[in-house]
C-alpha cells in the first residue's frame, strides 16, 4: 500500500491545468459541463475552449470522463514500492539517474539559448554601430 508521503511529491510536480482536468474527472461529467457553463457565463471565450477541449479530449461522448492511464497516474504508480528490495532500490536510483540527466539537458538547453541571444544582440549592436558609422560619414 501507497503511503501519502510517496506520492506527495508527484501531485506537487504537476501544473494547475493537470490538477483542475483531475478534479473535474473525479466530478464527473456533470462538472464539466457545469464549468462549461459557467465559462459562457463569465466568460465566453473561455465557456468555448471548455467546449472544444471536450470534444477534442473525447470527454464529451464518452461514459466516463476518467482518462485509463493518465501522466499522474503514471508518476504515482512509478513511486509505489513492489515489495521487492534490490528492484525498489534499483528504480529509485533509475528515477534519481534520469531526473539528473534531465536537470542536465534543461540547464544545457537554457545555456545554448542564452548564447544564442547573445550572439543575435551582439550581432545587432554589430550592425546598428555600423549604421551609425555610415550616417556619421554620410553627413
Amino acid at each position: 500500500m501507497t503511503s501519502l508521503t510517496q506520492t506527495a511529491p508527484a501531485v506537487q510536480n504537476i501544473g494547475w491545468f493537470t490538477r483542475t482536468e483531475n478534479w473535474l474527472d473525479e466530478k464527473g461529467k456533470g462538472a464539466w459541463i457545469a464549468a462549461m457553463v459557467l465559462g459562457f457565463i463569465f466568460f465566453w471565450p473561455a465557456g468555448l475552449a471548455l467546449l472544444f477541449y471536450m470534444i477534442w479530449s473525447k470527454r464529451m461522448f464518452s461514459k466516463s470522463c476518467r482518462k485509463t492511464s493518465t501522466m499522474t497516474g503514471h508518476a504515482v504508480s512509478a513511486m509505489r514500492t513492489t515489495g521487492n528490495s534490490a528492484f525498489d532500490a534499483y528504480k529509485a536510483d533509475t528515477l534519481r539517474r534520469l531526473e539528473e540527466e534531465q536537470d542536465n539537458f534543461e540547464s544545457f538547453l537554457e545555456r545554448l539559448r542564452d548564447a544564442k541571444d547573445k550572439a543575435e544582440f551582439d550581432q545587432f549592436m554589430n550592425d546598428r554601430a555600423g549604421k551609425a558609422d555610415k550616417d556619421g560619414e554620410t553627413a
